[in-house]
């Protein structure tokens, strides 16, 4: 009983974990630059809490190079980023309405 105890607790931390990163807020930036042969793209952003990262203009990598071609230089943009195999990476990219 114990041992069911331990891993339905585990199970809902997990799932709480899971459910707060796929709730992070998408974050307000302009695209700089895409670099659609490198897979990059440079982004003028606000604030990052999950990554407790100031405004400032970066380059990030991103998770699936496909969705570099939604975007161009002077977009507005809300994206969701993240350390991915440690280097900062695009999670997801929409342009903003």
């Amino acid at each position: 009983m114990k041992k069911l105890a331990t891993l339905s607790f585990a199970a809902l931390v997990a799932s709480s974990i899971m459910a707060d990163a796929q709730t992070a807020s998408l974050v307000a930036g302009k695209v700089v630059k895409v670099d659609s042969s490198a897979g990059k793209v440079t982004i003028d952003h606000e604030k990052i809490p999950n990554l407790d990262m100031e405004p400032m203009t970066m380059v990030f990598r991103a998770a699936d190079p496909a969705v570099l071609k939604a975007v161009k230089a002077g977009d507005k943009i809300r994206f969701k980023a993240d350390t991915v195999n440690g280097q900062l990476t695009v999670t997801a990219i929409e342009k903003a309405k």
